[in-house]
């Protein structure tokens, strides 16, 4: 069988990076197209060196989405069998405060990917979509069902997006789309070689947690501790970043069934965690103590938010491997062998 070429925006990015690697670690040809501008080249350097034998299948191009003639001039010099778009900014708080920004890059850099896809004829998309598009969900287990509602401009760019996806397919279903709702992605690849490394101030749990461990932050700030939850803290569903990446691997074998339309997925545990019981994994991983300062509910903030996870294990083969200590483990090593990310201490803040 002929090598399948899959092209990757973003996938310079936390989960990028560990889904690319999963690629080439399966025999794909990847090419994975990412501006930078939240991530950084040294992650691509690291997984050619994880992915040994197989890092000759990679290949990496600077662009940006919306550079139109720069994306044709990559379909037309390669012919994809389908394309896994993670490329996107993603912080809830800058987007509230930079809506425009938010909708310009997310909305029409996937526009203009759609455009270059379907004129050089590749209709199979694998897109990174968010469990924020089910807002705050009135039950849980969340299933992929639920009404649809999300409370900022990150997660509007989301949804959008999904519609605009489902509006594509509706005009001609030649499309094959997956839409995969990720909850809470944690965690490392276990050789502590690529990891997350966000800019400025971290807007999640784990990276913030690490970042105190390794003693770039004084405390971390606990928002809510008087939720009707077991401990008062938020429960959320973490989920490891190498299973998340491995569910875009069974989401792209599902490409190939001929029943396919417009799907949509969650990938996730299935099960809930507080924040306080990730605080005492990570600190029984780490063996070092996060000092905790509690401050009130953050506006926006859901209770308690988990996947059910049922569909992706039934329909993608896919379920998730991996608990909250294996994702500690793997997130301490990270951060312990890279405390300042890809960066040094003196290129961060």
């Amino acid at each position: 069988m002929a090598q399948k070429n899959i092209l990757v925006t973003g996938g310079a990015g936390y989960i990028g990076s560990h889904t690319v690697l999963q690629l080439l670690l399966g025999g794909f040809n990847t090419v994975v197209v990412d501006n930078l501008d939240n991530s950084s080249a040294v992650a691509i350097e690291r997984v050619k060196e994880l992915a040994a034998d197989f890092a000759h299948n990679l290949s990496f191009h600077k662009v940006d989405l919306r550079d139109k003639p720069a994306l044709e001039q990559i379909f037309a010099s390669t012919k994809f069998e389908a394309v896994i778009h993670f490329a996107g900014l993603k912080a809830v708080g800058e987007s509230v405060q930079k809506p425009l920004l938010y909708h310009n890059n997310n909305l029409i850099g996937t526009i203009t990917l759609l455009e270059v896809m379907a004129a050089h004829g590749c209709k199979k998309l694998v897109f990174s979509s968010s469990a924020t598009v089910y807002g705050w969900p009135k039950e849980v287990p969340c299933t992929e069902e639920f009404p649809l509602f999300a409370a900022n401009p990150y997660g509007r760019t989301k949804l959008f997006i999904e519609e605009i996806c489902r509006d594509i397919y509706g005009s001609d279903s030649e499309w094959k789309i997956i839409l995969l709702r990720y909850f809470n992605p944690v965690g490392a690849h276990p050789s502590g070689h690529i990891g997350e490394d966000p800019r400025g101030i971290p807007n999640n749990l784990m990276p913030f947690v690490q970042q105190v461990a390794v003693g770039r932050r004084p405390a971390l700030t606990v928002y809510g501790t008087d939720y009707s939850t077991k401990d008062g803290t938020g429960v959320r569903d973490y989920i490891h970043v190498v299973d998340l990446a491995d569910g875009h691997i069974a989401a792209l074998r599902k490409l190939d069934e001929p029943t396919v339309g417009c799907e949509v997925y969650n990938l996730g545990t299935g099960k809930g965690t507080s924040v306080l019981e990730m605080v005492a994994a990570f600190e029984k991983a780490s063996g070092k103590k996060i000092p905790l300062v509690t401050s009130g509910r953050r506006p926006g903030d859901a209770e308690i938010v988990y996947a059910s996870t049922d569909k992706a294990e039934k329909e993608l083969k896919w379920k998730a491997k991996y608990g909250i200590d294996e994702m500690c483990r793997d997130q301490w090593n990270w951060a312990s062998k890279n405390p300042y990310g890809y960066g040094s201490p003196d290129s961060t803040d």
